[in-house]
């Protein structure tokens, strides 16, 4: 087996320019919408942010599990995982809109909660003096830019080795080093997620607090990525190189790793729930009530149906799994369905109106379509399989059953 023998075929090169092509088009209306109405277009920019976010971060922490438990479900989404990884370049500068101008619309509150940006010193609005020391705009940028560093270093030090695997005749010493780097990478990723989570999220409403919010998006991202990966594993597998190379095996595998992470956000997701209508404290109610009554309720029971629940009855079914068709598209809507969650995290700290706005769809369209073709652009730089890899003949030649 050699490089050449593994290039991205034509469908990539499809995926590439539809996607900076919608991105790009849809960027420019995103723009616009900026220019009339600043405040609106970063109540949609957060949460079509985060998703994007949770497909670059996710898959760096698959990339990070595989290695660490050796897992051959991983080695043929390998490369896809790598080059998701390869656009937190994209994210950071996607992150610079916030940090430098959404600030103000995001963080300074609604008509009946002050923001962190400007909450009083003092009297009935003020935030604790531990918040008000760690909700600064300095702590803020500050903080952005080591959760960054820590990401970039691993994405590098993955990558990098990756590659240099591929150079070698006995990649085994690498797979060591690999190995041993991933557990600590995965706790570093967890932190700074879950810190990056309460900074940009959670303190759109200050005065609330969840010590399981981050952990509820590391779980949301594990489930984006994955099934980012299943889609794109289809659609690879539909013409040569990887025609013959991917079983129906493998789609059961990654299906049940997506059926088991769907299943762990939810167990975070209704951990929180219990947690705080069982407390019934008022400090700690205002999150649920808002999102649980009026037009927020309607959607929250559509993330409960569409998000969790459809999801986990067909994910039962081994067919489903092992059936291509059907697989890659339940993973295309559980990444709609993400978006969809998030969209109910963040927007009701904005208004109690659920029906989305024309920004609202074109923001993330945007933030999508650029994401894709970057990604596209990166699975076409390096051989579709980790060529040097120890166990990659293992995980090629598993038997169906």
């Amino acid at each position: 087996m050699s490089a050449q023998d593994y290039r991205a075929p034509s469908s990539v090169d499809r995926l590439q320019k539809a996607g900076l092509f919608v991105g790009g088009v849809a960027a420019l209306m995103a723009i616009f919408g900026l220019t009339k109405s600043p405040a609106d277009f970063y109540q949609s920019y957060i949460y079509s942010y985060m998703l994007v976010l949770g497909l670059t971060l996710g898959s760096l922490g698959l990339l990070m599990l595989q290695h660490l438990t050796g897992g051959i479900w991983g080695i043929v989404i390998r490369r896809p995982l790598e080059a998701a990884s390869r656009n937190i370049w994209l994210v950071f500068l996607l992150f610079l809109p916030i940090a430098f101008g959404g600030m103000k619309y995001l963080y300074s509150g609604n008509e009946s909660e002050t923001g962190w940006l400007n909450a009083p010193k003092q009297g009935e609005h003020a935030l604790t003096a531990w918040q008000q020391g760690y909700l600064t705009s300095g702590g803020f940028l500050t903080r952005a830019v080591i959760y960054f560093a820590i990401w970039i270093v691993l994405m590098l030090i993955f990558n990098k080795w990756s590659s240099e695997q591929d150079q070698q005749s006995d990649g085994e010493g690498l797979k060591q080093r690999l190995k041993a780097v991933a557990a600590p990478g995965i706790i570093l990723y967890i932190l700074a997620m879950t810190f990056a989570a309460i900074d940009w999220v959670m303190s759109l409403s200050p005065r609330w607090a969840s010590t399981i919010y981050g952990f509820i998006f590391v779980a949301g991202q594990a489930i984006s990525a994955m099934a980012l990966m299943i889609a794109v594993i289809v659609l690879l597998s539909g013409s040569e190189p990887l025609s013959g190379v991917i079983k129906r095996r493998h789609l059961h595998d990654l299906g049940k790793l997506l059926f088991a992470f769907n299943m762990l956000w939810a167990y975070f997701a209704f951990s929180q729930l219990l947690i705080i209508w069982s407390g019934n404290q008022p400090e700690e109610i205002s999150f649920y009530r808002t999102r649980l009554n009026g037009q927020w309720g309607v959607v929250a029971v559509i993330v409960l149906l569409f998000s969790f629940g459809i999801p986990f009855l067909l994910l039962l079914s081994r067919d489903a799994k092992r059936t291509a068709s059907v697989v890659s598209k339940i993973a295309v809507w559980m990444i709609f369905m993400r978006l969809v969650d998030l969209y109910w995290m963040t927007k009701p700290e904005f208004t109690a109106r659920a029906l989305p706005t024309w920004l609202d769809l074109v923001v993330p369209i945007a933030l999508v379509g650029l994401w894709l073709g970057l990604f596209a652009t990166n699975l076409k730089q390096r051989p579709l399989l980790p060529l040097g890899d120890p166990n990659l003949s293992e995980a090629l030649a598993q038997h169906e059953h």
